[in-house]
């Protein structure tokens, strides 16, 4: 906003404007733009909720210097609060101090700004205040089955930062639970509960979710995404334990193109003959699985590697020209056990950790698979060993595919060629009998 100023009403419903909904206000504080309007200064502001003389407003005005005004109304306490996060320093975990005592406020608008304060947080700053949060409240939190989902992920991420192994039974039960009311924020649940177990909490997960071939797609998509957490952002879990969970989703052919970037991304090379027979037997409901397998074997350095291609391009070369004419060679990322990302499995809007739909399609800018990414539906993860689940070597390293190009080049031009054609001919004549 290019200002932001306290003002208070001074019409009423029967004064205002009742045809434009302006009503005319004082301005009492001035928060931001301090150049662009002064204490005293009266302003019109459009707001159609019911007005008394007096009553206060916080103003966001944008396009100076004629402001365009939107209202909040807000009260007493609420004004001191907005004063008080004008002062708070820049340290993130001097923010997050303020800010969680107002999580579950009474008034709305503090508990929700109090809320996408810790959800823009960085992950390293939420774990920095894990000895100061209150882990009884937490579960209590975690336990209100009218709890908002996206809140219940966030407070499942600050309860795998301050929580201990005593908390692992609350957690089961939760995992077992079929009740909707513990569905929502599964991926964060499994999350935290790896966080607090360890591996030795994989098997469990491995049971209910990924090794389980009667689980609900969004089921095993939620634990494939804390899987994937841990393996970019937790340093609880060894990536070699990870991928060994993510094998058992090899089995589910319409499920096994999600987990492949992942695979390739962590450099885990064991799969070679397991994804060529994936690529062998796919038929027309699940050949998406293909260029993301040709994409791995791209990806692997062994000779193995290179052979099976060979043999895969004799079996569908359109597939392996797919995957080489829009996707760069992916490069597997480094084990760096720690990411400077946000936090974590709490926002919905982060769109790390979306509810799974549960249709299929090939949407390629919901590929899910890389950091912030949306929710992959079956099938969406074929392109996404060119894009960022591998972080892809850019134009600038690799130079550009020159058979990508002249495809590029060559459709265009014929595109062009065809128009014109059109244009000069009058368009398609009908056929005469």
């Amino acid at each position: 906003m290019d200002a932001v100023v306290i003002a208070s009403s001074l019409q009423n419903d029967l004064t205002r404007n009742k045809e434009t909904g302006e009503v005319l206000m004082k301005v009492e504080a001035v928060l931001k733009g301090s150049e662009l309007i002064k204490v005293g200064q009266e302003v019109k502001a459009i707001y159609y909720g019911e007005v008394s003389i007096g009553r206060r407003f916080m103003l966001s005005g944008v396009d100076p210097p004629d402001l365009q005004w939107s209202c909040l109304p807000v009260s007493e306490r609420a004004e001191k609060y907005i004063g008080k996060i004008t002062e708070l320093p820049d340290d993130s975990l001097e923010r997050l101090r303020f800010y969680r005592k107002y999580l579950q406020d009474e008034e709305s608008m503090l508990a929700r700004d109090a809320y996408d304060e810790f959800a823009v947080a960085p992950y390293d700053a939420v774990k920095k205040l894990g000895p100061e949060m209150d882990r009884e409240q937490l579960l209590e939190w975690i336990g209100d089955p009218e709890m908002a989902t996206d809140r219940k992920r966030l407070y499942l991420t600050m309860l795998g930062v301050c929580g201990d192994e005593k908390n692992l039974p609350f957690l089961e039960k939760m995992l077992r639970s079929t009740q909707k009311s513990t569905r929502g924020g599964l991926d964060a649940l499994i999350a935290c509960y790896l966080t607090l177990a360890g591996e030795k909490g994989l098997p469990l997960v491995d049971e209910l979710f990924l090794a389980n071939q009667k689980a609900p797609y969004a089921d095993t998509y939620a634990a494939i995404m804390a899987v994937r957490f841990h393996g970019t952002e937790g340093d609880v879990l060894p990536r070699s334990a990870l991928v060994e969970s993510l094998h058992h989703v090899l089995d589910r052919k319409d499920l096994a193109d999600l987990v492949i970037p992942d695979l390739a991304r962590w450099s885990d090379w064991s799969q070679i003959d397991r994804l060529v027979d994936l690529f062998v037997k796919a038929d027309p409901d699940n050949n998406w699985v293909r260029v993301p397998v040709v994409n791995y074997l791209r990806a692997c350095p062994l000779p193995a590697a290179k052979k099976a291609l060979k043999k895969l391009e004799e079996i569908d070369p359109e597939s392996v020209r797919r995957a080489n004419t829009f996707f760069s060679i992916p490069v597997p990322s480094r084990d760096t056990g720690k990411s400077e990302t946000s936090s974590s499995l709490d926002h919905p809007t982060d769109e790390k950790f979306a509810e799974a739909p549960a249709s299929n399609g090939n949407d390629e800018n919901e590929l899910g698979m890389g950091e912030g990414s949306v929710v992959a539906k079956p099938g969406q993860a074929t392109a996404a060993l060119g894009t960022a689940a591998l972080t892809p070597t850019t134009d600038s390293q690799q130079g550009m595919n020159p058979w990508r190009l002249s495809y590029v080049l060559v459709l265009a031009l014929a595109t062009i060629m065809i128009v014109q054609y059109l244009l000069l001919s009058g368009g398609a004549q009908p056929v005469k009998g």
